[in-house]
């Protein structure tokens, strides 16, 4: 069964549960928020009755939002306890101590972040909210110098995201201390499977603009980069599924390869693929992979087939996430025809309200290898040059 929620459910999604009988639970949002007709809906009454009835079968949300829902509904299963293993950035690296034992960690409240001394914390550092989403409240420290800086503005960023998502999703209450990952970042959309076995969906190179960046701004699968991972990444993902034992459970992986060639895990996001139904989609419009039909069906794709054909070219996801400096309340417009124009071929622009959510829109896009310069100048950008505001700032 699959659980819809709010920020956002594309209209790719709503085609592909419709168009496979995939049933949707019938939640207060699920019935407000525009599927098709012809969706196959099932009632909250009937969705718990078939978790009484079966150990394992395929859940999947489109948003962490759903998360409480499944918390407060089923009781009876281990699925809150396992979501929870992943969600929660503390409880994860506790269970993966065994795997990654060198790894660095603390985890502090956030009323003590300011008395918070440096002197026995490997410096730099990445500190993040315990529950946390969508790169908020997300700062790297390099040295003690910044730590008084970074402090007043995760309390300023901490008032200016209250009330976006529930503390499922994000919980400003408690922070994580990490030691930073160095190396390449990708991100994987994957499942396992009813016996505990991980399959790959989709692996993303997620690049930055430089060291300091932690923003969410491109994200690129290719014929390479998917070639030169899979077997590697596959076992990551496996070893990580052995200890948590989970089974029919899907999942979106965010991994750095370090330069000594260790793979150390930034962290797992439960019950959904990437956020804003991004990933998946973009899935599908490089290769022609259904994500979720193929997690719902439990196949395993052919990498060989699928990969057939995409020689030199590069599948970007680009987030258009408001990092203008100005706030979205001010801003009049955003020039999304000169945003376009800087991309030889669009494949998707999704537009967001910004003036509720702190990112101008998703966009998803082909680029031929020779031509990386067009994602270079995207990634640093700060997106002033796209807006108008309604006053002088």
């Amino acid at each position: 069964m699959f659980f819809i929620d709010k920020p956002y459910v594309s209209d790719f999604f709503k085609k592909s549960v419709r168009d496979h009988g995939i049933p949707v639970v019938a939640t207060k949002i699920a019935k407000e928020i525009g599927l098709y007709d012809g969706t196959k809906m099932i009632s909250e009454e009937q969705a718990i009755a078939m978790a009484r009835e079966q150990d394992i079968f395929p859940v999947y949300t489109t948003s962490e939002n759903a998360i409480g829902w499944l918390a407060k509904h089923f009781p009876f299963s281990d699925l809150p306890e396992k979501i929870e293993l992943f969600k929660d950035k503390g409880k994860f690296r506790k269970m993966t101590q065994s795997i990654f034992p060198g790894l660095y960690f603390r985890e502090v409240a956030v009323e003590e972040l300011h008395e918070l001394q440096l002197e026995d914390i490997p410096l730099p550092f990445i500190i993040k909210p315990s529950v946390g989403f969508f790169s908020m409240g997300v700062y790297k420290v390099a040295n003690s110098a910044e730590w008084q800086k970074t402090v007043a503005l995760i309390y300023q960023e901490i008032e200016e995201i209250r009330g976006l998502y529930p503390d499922e999703v994000l919980d400003t209450s408690s922070f994580i201390i990490e030691q930073c990952i160095n190396g390449e970042e990708f991100a994987i959309d994957a499942y396992y499977d009813e016996s505990g076995t991980p399959v790959i969906l989709s692996i993303f190179r997620h690049t930055f603009a430089s060291d300091s960046d932690v923003s969410d701004r491109v994200y690129t699968t290719s014929k390479k980069i998917v070639e030169e991972n899979l077997a590697e990444f596959t076992e990551f993902v496996g070893k990580i599924g052995v200890l948590a034992d989970v089974k029919s459970f899907p999942v979106h992986i965010e991994l750095r390869r370090e330069s000594n060639g260790m793979l150390l895990p930034i962290e797992v996001n439960p019950m959904r693929f990437g956020g804003w139904c991004t990933t998946a989609d973009m899935t599908f419009s490089a290769y022609g992979l259904n994500p979720y039909l193929y997690y719902y069906t439990q196949q395993k794709p052919d990498w060989d087939e699928l990969l057939q054909g995409k020689e030199g070219k590069l599948f970007s996801l680009i987030v258009l996430d408001n990092s203008t400096g100005i706030d979205g309340s001010v801003i009049k417009s955003f020039d999304y025809e000169k945003l376009l124009a800087g991309f030889e071929q669009v494949l998707e622009l999704r537009k967001v309200d910004y003036t509720s959510y702190p990112v101008f829109g998703f966009l998803f896009t082909e680029t031929r290898e020779e031509n990386f310069a067009e994602l270079k100048n995207i990634l640093n950008s700060d997106l002033k040059e796209f807006i108008e505001i309604d006053q002088v700032i």
